[in-house]
């Protein structure tokens, strides 16, 4: 659609590489930087580097994510759940914070946060990952209100269960379980989150 692209990766260093060529190769310019989004540092850095890159930002999405599989409260470390909250409730601010001062000058931007819908409804064995994106919804109903006077817009996608690494280690029982009770019986694509994410970015969602 015209879009340059910069992407941020903790650890997968190959697989971003292969991204920004596929997206080069399509006439798409693109970057990858970097950055665990739980350091302030590293994602303020990178935040930089992307706009000295590309002139600024216009769309911020706010989709990296963890979770510890199927473990009860009671079974968590300390350091497990500060993890947990550090990459996915922090991570969001830390990337907003440094994105906010280019698009309040510019008076205009978006931010898209990513919120599975466990941060509305809950997930059993999930207390920390919904607790954090349950934080992600408020959050973004707060920024919302705090920065639409400065033209900024924020919202949230919320999707069911996707097709993600992420849930590659569900049996195939689970996922047809969880498929089967879905309205749609299926699990749902990155793809398809993007297209709301896109079209919240453009604007098209003025």
């Amino acid at each position: 659609e015209g879009w340059q692209v910069a992407m941020l990766y903790r650890t997968q260093h190959e697989a971003a590489a292969k991204l920004v060529s596929e997206l080069e190769a399509l006439g798409v310019r693109a970057a990858a930087y970097s950055a665990d989004v739980a350091s302030r540092e590293q994602a303020r850095d990178a935040v930089h580097r992307a706009e000295d890159t590309f002139g600024g930002i216009d769309t911020l999405v706010n989709n990296a994510g963890i979770a510890i599989p199927l473990t009860r409260l009671v079974d968590y470390t300390e350091e497990q759940w500060d993890r947990v909250f550090n990459v996915n409730l922090r991570g969001m601010f830390h990337c907003i914070q440094a994105v906010l001062p280019g698009t309040t000058a510019r008076h205009s931007g978006a931010i898209a946060n990513v919120s599975p819908i466990q941060g509305i409804t809950g997930g059993a064995v999930e207390v920390p990952y919904s607790a954090t994106k349950g934080g992600v919804v408020s959050m973004t109903r707060a920024l919302a209100k705090e920065v639409g006077p400065d033209g900024i817009r924020v919202n949230c996608v919320a999707p069911g269960i996707i097709d993600t690494d992420m849930n590659a280690w569900l049996s195939d029982e689970a996922v047809h379980t969880i498929s089967m009770a879905t309205p749609l019986r299926r699990l749902g694509h990155a793809e398809e989150v993007a297209q709301a994410i896109w079209f919240l970015g453009s604007e098209r969602a003025s």
